[in-house]
């Protein structure tokens, strides 16, 4: 072989083990986005959508995100934790109490009047979890995320104002906690995913249903019952979510895309998230009052009365964390603690 054939079948070589070089730097991790919600509700389009587009930006491309709205991988939605735990999916979106009992420390946010404003209670949330949840009732997943909804409210065919005005109604409420703190109220809670809320309210099969503003617009809510009942500048309950990953599909990245999305999550876009949910309230109850639907905003005095009927949801809810081998009150003294914190 001639130098000159020596040379330049060492320069080709060379030219392919540099491509295959570029070749694996530009390779794509893909991950599966999976949560409940249509693509156009508020929180894919002002919540998981923005923390995915900016990952996939952040890692120059590196990290791609499917985003499969509305159940697209199967399931349903009390499904979506056991899915990014097996796999099926690498990132999720769910309410810690679509598994009724699961994560029972979570469900110390959801207690009645607990809540001040949602950013202040993720916070919250989030350093509570990271202090008693993460290693122990979360453990089998990468928690990125963990946030509140704005204040909870009550839309209904009927107007209701007092306490009294619940009995017999058949309400949809989300999670363990509320639909214990309803039936204390009176009400006959029915518990179901928020898709289920729209088909529900059309056949007759709930007279109600608690949820946040944000998520009335894309469930089309006000087209549906026409009286919507708020606290003034209480918070009936709020609902905890999880925003969680795969932690075997976490733990097979290098680390600087681990860095990616290290600095993606955690306190500060737990807070961003509760943040951005609250202020979606806004635009959805005024498509309500453009329908002229009835916005009923309680007094004080008016809230007082419901405050007290659900007192005892809390000592109850503590007698069942000891029960269940947590200091009940201890949980609830910590939360309220940093809930104060991040409220001053």
């Amino acid at each position: 072989m001639t130098i000159l054939k020596m040379a330049l079948r060492s320069f080709a070589s060379a030219a392919v083990l540099a491509g295959m070089g570029v070749a694996a730097h530009a390779q794509e991790v893909t991950l599966k986005l999976h949560q409940f919600l249509p693509a156009q509700a508020n929180v894919p389009k002002l919540v998981l959508d923005v923390w995915a587009d900016k990952v996939e930006a952040d890692s120059d491309g590196r990290i791609k995100i499917e985003r499969y709205p509305s159940m697209q991988l199967g399931g349903t939605p009390p499904e979506l934790i056991n899915q990014v735990i097996d796999g099926v999916a690498d990132i999720i979106w769910t309410v810690a109490g679509y598994t009724p009992g699961r994560f029972p420390q979570a469900e110390v946010f959801e207690l009645p009047f607990m809540m001040t404003n949602a950013e202040a209670t993720s916070r919250a949330y989030w350093e509570f979890a990271e202090a008693n949840m993460l290693d122990t009732e979360y453990k089998d997943f990468k928690t990125l995320a963990v946030w509140v909804h704005g204040p909870g409210l009550i839309h209904s065919k009927d107007p209701i104002t007092t306490v009294s005005d619940l009995n017999g109604v058949k309400l949809r409420a989300p999670t363990r906690t509320t639909t214990s703190m309803f039936a204390a109220l009176g009400a006959t809670p029915i518990g179901m995913p928020v898709p289920a809320i729209p088909e529900s309210l059309s056949k007759g099969v709930i007279d109600a249903a608690v949820i946040p503003w944000e998520v009335t617009a894309s469930l089309k809510v006000a087209e549906l019952v026409n009286n919507h009942t708020g606290f003034g500048d209480e918070s009936l309950y709020t609902t905890s979510f999880i925003f969680a990953m795969n932690k075997e599909k976490y733990e097979s990245l290098p680390d600087d895309l681990k860095a990616v999305i290290d600095d993606n999550s955690g306190l500060e876009f737990s807070a961003l998230a509760g943040k951005t949910m609250a202020g979606a309230d806004e635009p959805s109850m005024q498509l309500a009052k453009d329908r002229g639907n009835n916005i009923i905003t309680l007094t004080p005095e008016q809230v007082a009365e419901w405050k007290e009927a659900a007192a005892g949801v809390e000592a109850s809810w503590i007698e069942d964390m000891n029960k269940a081998g947590y200091d009940g009150q201890a949980v609830v003294d910590q939360a309220k603690a940093l809930i104060a914190k991040h409220s001053n």
